[in-house]
């Protein structure tokens, strides 16, 4: 009996996948403009152009908030600068309007500004008069004249020199410089005296103050010898040494006695440059005559100081350095602050109020001249503590210029040996010029002298300079000066008188 064959097992049935819905794309629904925007649809104007604006993000907001806040704050500030000196120009200006006799000059003032301490630039302070005090003498039709000092203690020389040479001219001792009378009538004796006090002198900031007080001193106290500076230098430097002939090696009694040198040549006749042929030495200069000896009753100190034209003190700083910075860009939008101090200090150059100078009352400044009032007791300075708070904002490395001139010195005295040597070798033929001192040619030993005379003289300034502004001196001052000053104060001009239009107007 055959068995039956038996089923496979069942396989389980697995539905099929479905086919996937193809996905149906929504084309995104264009607002239609309505409205005007429908209307300037049609002329032409793109669609982008007439959609609904949008918030812009977080940092554009930041950025236009940023900009527009500078902007604002820069507007505003050269808005009040402008409405300022105008309010003060409109005080003064019918004073240009004021008749005039047909001869009579106009109102003079002197300002004096000088080299920062620590700035390259040296007419910094200069500049700042001419932005913020002159529009207002302008105004009032007073003249000026500006002398700003290039150099630190400049200032203080020439002011001491022009004092002795007006004291030596009024001794006799030399003559009047001729000056072209002005035109007009003659002029009565003392004009140009009643001219200059009735002028004033401007001081822009404290360094300024220092280096006039200076001068004055050493103008009303010192002697009336002329002195030529380069001479007196020169002499100084005459057997420091540096110029002086190496001593010859000794040599040794075994050596045979060499042959007696040659006597060295003159260097002037001498000729190892090209350039030397192109022209003769020019003829020496003939020397000065010797000054005559000043008597010794007339070179003698005065007791008392003449009076001198009224000072207006004027505050000025000059912020330098890395850490000036935030000052320096909060002061580029708050620039009406200079406009009004310096308005203000020329309206009270312009009303002439003066009130007497105050001298200081500390004993040590009295007693003696040559000494310096000490900074840390300003109460007792009176105006010689002017703008005391200014002297923080010198540069931090103008302190160390005593160190820095004595490297410079050490380092030109150590490399002056070997241009000598060279100089005297070339001179005097000892060997032959190399291409380079061919082609550049080593300076001679008159010209080393020269080129020492200058910086010695330079080095000489600069340090005479930092004695006058130094944060650890104060203001000269001498015990003579005490009724000589006055200082400008804050007052008012009388009202215009009215004008012919206003009258026919009444």
């Amino acid at each position: 009996m055959s068995t039956p064959p038996s089923n496979p097992p069942a396989v389980p049935q697995v539905d099929p996948l479905p086919a996937p819905t193809p996905e149906v794309k929504v084309p995104p629904t264009v607002e239609k403009p309505t409205g005007w925007r429908a209307a300037l649809e049609h002329t032409g104007i793109p669609q982008s152009w007439l959609k609904r604006p949008k918030m812009p993000s977080k940092k554009v907001m930041v950025f236009v908030g940023t900009v527009s806040g500078l902007l604002g704050a820069y507007y505003y500030d050269r808005k009040q600068c402008r409405l300022i000196r105008q309010s003060y120009i409109d005080k003064v200006k019918h004073l240009a309007e004021e008749p005039m006799p047909p001869w009579e000059l106009p109102r003079k003032v002197t300002v004096y500004a000088c080299k920062w301490p620590g700035d390259d630039a040296h007419d910094r302070s200069a500049k700042w008069f001419r932005t913020y005090v002159k529009p207002i003498l302008v105004a009032a039709a007073v003249d000026y004249e500006l002398k700003n000092g290039n150099q630190h203690g400049a200032l203080a020389r020439l002011i001491a020199e022009n004092i002795r040479d007006r004291r030596r001219i009024e001794l006799g001792l030399d003559p009047a410089p001729e000056e072209r009378p002005p035109p007009g009538p003659p002029r009565p004796d003392g004009d140009k005296r009643r001219r200059e006090m009735a002028g004033g002198t401007i001081l822009i900031g404290r360094h300024t103050l220092k280096e006039y007080m200076e001068g004055m001193r050493r103008g009303w106290t010192k002697s009336l010898v002329k002195l030529d500076v380069d001479e007196v230098v020169a002499k100084e430097l005459e057997n420091d040494g540096h110029f002086d002939e190496p001593a010859p090696p000794e040599s040794d009694s075994s050596e045979p006695e060499s042959k007696p040198t040659p006597p060295p040549v003159a260097q002037s006749s001498i000729i190892f440059s090209p350039m030397q042929l192109k022209m003769p030495p020019p003829p020496k200069p003939p020397s000065p005559p010797e000054q005559p000896a000043i008597p010794p009753h007339l070179d003698i100190p005065p007791t008392q100081i003449p009076e001198q034209p009224p000072l207006t003190l004027v505050s000025y700083t000059s912020l330098l350095g890395f850490t000036n910075i935030p000052r320096m860009i909060y002061g580029y939008f708050n620039r009406r602050k200079d406009v009004r101090m310096g308005a203000e200090a020329a309206y009270r150059v312009i009303v002439n109020e003066t009130r007497p100078f105050n001298e200081p009352t500390s004993g040590s400044a009295l007693m003696d001249p040559e000494s310096s009032n000490d900074n840390s007791d300003a109460s007792t300075l009176g105006d010689l503590a002017f703008d005391l708070s200014a002297e923080s904002h010198y540069r931090s490395n103008y302190k160390e210029t005593p160190e820095t001139i004595a490297k410079a010195r050490k380092s030109y005295y150590e490399a002056l040996p070997k241009k000598l040597e060279t100089a005297r070798a070339l001179a005097r033929r000892e060997r032959e010029p190399t291409k380079d001192e061919v082609k550049f040619p080593p300076p001679t030993e008159v010209l080393l002298r020269a080129e020492r005379l200058k910086k010695e003289k330079k080095w000489r300034d600069e340090l005479d300079g930092f004695e006058i502004l130094n944060k650890q001196k104060g203001v000269s001052w001498d015990d003579r000066m005490k009724s000589a000053l006055a200082v400008t104060v804050e007052g008012e001009l009388p009202p215009p008188p009215p004008s012919a239009r206003d009258e026919a107007d009444l």
